[in-house]
């Protein structure tokens, strides 16, 4: 389907004003297929990626349900999104698309930011934006009332699942009138999703936006081998070669997100951080120096970049290989916005890599080329003609104007016009820097390693090459494997085969992780929420496994190991065994 004028659509003047004044004439798919179902009265299913524009999709037909005359200002729409940047950003869109439309009323409500100020905008709003968890503490406090609700908006509902929203999402759902609107956009549809859908919409309409209607078309997508050892120098080279104004570099882990920025700034590059274990106020000022142009380079998790939309992003690195096709569409489909073309680079190491990346060319219809890794030779003849440009643009311009004198100076001491040119040129222009060392020791560990597949061990579960984590969440909470599973490995960057055997009991679970990877797995679960609870995530140590070496007396790991110890004893007594439950096969 191609994209339909907005003129078409009719929209009310007012909104069709202000998407003029965003610079947009068209419609993309989904919201040409989108907005008459929903001013129509219908429910819909929405399946679609990031990058096609679904936030207006919602947000127009939205705009122009919401009664704006009403005597006392209630709250008609109410938007619920995965994280804050997407609430952040999906709010900021709609004042955007209501900035012609008086009577308008906005609040976003998000954990990590000050509760009195949403207090003060709920008072007056008619349209509500916020992340599942903190609309729930509002609506205990009274501050959120949605009796008059007209619309409700689940955006990236397969996210907030995977997150453990699934029962804040229905007690809001089942605390909104009967006859609301319920629109729910998703970029899969898993199994849990069309449950929600069969219990809480009514007649749903389904509209699909599919991976290769997203658009791959602007985007060039090409890979880099470089040795797992050599990455970061790799990167260091890949930038630059290309020189971009903006980049998104992706990374499946927080810790390798730190570690990546801290490297990237102590070699001269200027590039910020982002992800879950950043306190709130620190994730909007570094969001916002990347949306001003502040800073160059900005590092992320899959999660943290939910909110990131910069139109003019012209490059996508995955210095990690995406868990799977839908991450890999989300992160490249955040270039090549707005009609303009963008690039995507992937690294990968060995024979298995590669193959990870023919299945995502596949399954994306695309060609993902493979480029090598530039040579500092390279770098060097690419900043030159770079820097020839500049200069003919400048001529063209009539740069130069008022330095004749300084040339008939310099000719009159012998020097020729090729000299002079040289010389002024070596002071505007400098050699590129480029550590001496970088590009021929990544070339040749490229060359060298090039042919052998990733150094991975595949331990199975239970061996000696896994080590116990225990998150204190049990079955008292309704949790199940595969909440934990979900959860560990949205912020680890683990796949769900890596993770182990998984015992569940009232008050906590242990788990399986691999022990080169529980390090990782406890960094990256700090303040995490399982089934809308905050959970904390401790290793069991090796003496608390052993039945005869209990850890120490009145640890929380004590009273771990011991409910777990007497549990297996009881069983091998001829006692209640616990049903095995089958692990689901997560991804990611």
């Amino acid at each position: 389907m191609t994209d339909v004028p907005f003129s078409e659509l009719a929209l009310d003047p007012r909104i069709e004003k202000s998407v003029e004044a965003m610079g947009f004439t068209a419609a993309t798919p989904i919201q040409a297929q989108v907005i008459p179902l929903i001013r129509s009265g219908a429910d819909v299913i929405a399946k679609s990626q990031t990058g096609t524009g679904k936030t207006a999709a919602f947000a127009i037909p939205a705009l122009e349900a919401v009664d704006t005359q009403e005597a006392k200002v209630t709250i008609q729409v109410l938007v619920l999104c995965p994280t804050r940047e997407l609430a952040q950003q999906a709010g900021e869109e709609i004042r955007k698309l209501s900035r012609f439309l008086p009577g308008i009323r906005l609040a976003e409500v998000y954990g990590g930011a000050n509760m009195e100020r949403q207090f003060i905008q709920l008072r007056r709003a008619n349209i509500v934006v916020g992340t599942p968890g903190r609309v729930m503490d509002h609506m205990r406090r009274g501050t959120v009332k949605l009796q008059h609700l007209r619309m409700i908006v689940l955006d990236e509902a397969d996210e907030m699942l995977n997150m453990g929203f699934k029962e804040d999402i229905e007690t809001i759902l089942q605390d909104t009138p009967q006859e609301r609107q319920t629109v729910l956009f998703s970029a899969t549809m898993p199994p849990a999703i069309l449950a929600l859908a069969k219990t809480f919409q009514r007649n749903p309409q389904t509209v699909e936006i599919n991976a290769s209607q997203v658009t791959l078309e602007q985007i060039d997508q090409s890979c880099v081998e470089a040795p797992a050892s050599r990455k970061m120098e790799a990167l260091n080279l890949l930038l630059r070669y290309h020189r971009p104004n903006r980049a998104l570099i992706f990374c499946n882990t927080k810790h390798m997100v730190d570690e990546l920025g801290e490297y990237l700034n102590t070699h001269g590059f200027s590039a910020e951080s982002i992800h879950g274990d950043m306190k709130q106020p620190q994730r909007t000022r570094v969001m916002n120096e990347f949306k001003r142009g502040r800073v160059d380079i900005l590092i992320a998790t899959d999660v943290a970049a939910r909110g990131i939309d910069v139109n003019d992003l012209d490059y996508v690195f995955n210095y990690d290989i995406p868990l799977n096709t839908e991450y890999y569409v989300h992160r490249i489909g955040r270039t090549g916005r707005a009609g303009k073309s963008g690039s995507s680079i992937t690294l990968f190491s060995g024979k298995r890599q590669m193959g990870i990346l023919r299945n995502l060319a596949r399954a994306v219809k695309s060609e993902i080329r493979v480029d090598p890794l530039p040579t500092q030779e390279a770098i060097r003849l690419r900043e030159h003609q770079r820097n020839v440009e500049t200069v003919v643009r400048a001529l063209e311009a009539g740069a130069g104007d008022g330095y004749e004198f300084m040339v008939e100076q310099l000719t009159a001491r012998g020097y020729t016009g090729e000299r002079i040119a040289a010389a002024a040129l070596s002071l505007r222009f400098p050699e590129p820097a480029l550590p001496a060392e970088t590009a021929g020791k990544a070339n040749r560990e490229t060359r060298r390693e090039g042919d052998q597949p990733s150094r991975v061990p595949k331990a199975k579960a239970g061996s000696a090459a896994y080590g116990d984590v225990v998150v204190d969440i049990g079955s008292a909470n309704r949790v199940e494997p595969k909440h934990l599973v979900g959860a560990i490995t949205e912020r680890s960057g683990l796949s769900g085969k890596e993770v182990g055997k998984i015992d569940i009991y009232p008050e906590f679970s242990v788990v399986g992780i691999p022990a080169d990877r529980v390090g990782d797995v406890l960094d990256t679960m700090k303040g995490c929420k399982i089934c809308g609870r905050p959970t904390r995530t401790t290793r069991l140590a090796e003496s608390e496994r052993e039945e005869g070496r209990p850890a120490r007396k009145g640890s929380k790991a004590a009273q771990f190991a011991g409910e777990r110890i007497a549990k297996r004893n009881q069983a091998r007594a001829g006692g209640p065994v616990r049903r095995k439950r089958k692990i689901p096969d997560f991804e990611g």
